[in-house]
């Protein structure tokens, strides 16, 4: 099949190729490990910033943070560039 003119000419822009599409990946990295963090602390009934993390509380901080990471992961992969490329 031949490429139509658009095909031909279109930016192609893929992951990680712009400032923001980075920049959320390191905040999906960070957020990550923010959960990983959490979920262990909670696990092992340890102290994190003052306060006693159980287990509940510590699957509640980390399931938030793993959202976090999830969204900004599909924002880095997925985001086309806005009006200013």
């Amino acid at each position: 099949m031949a490429m139509t003119n658009s095909t031909a000419n279109s930016s192609g822009v893929g992951p990680f190729e712009t400032r923001f599409q980075t920049g959320a990946a390191a905040v999906a990295a960070l957020s990550a490990l923010v959960a990983l963090v959490f979920f262990w602390t909670g696990y092992q009934n340890v102290e994190l910033v003052g306060t006693e993390m159980t287990l509940l509380s510590g699957s509640a901080g980390g399931m938030f943070a793993a959202l976090v990471a999830t969204v900004a992961l599909v924002m880095a992969l997925y985001m086309e560039p806005g009006f200013d490329h």
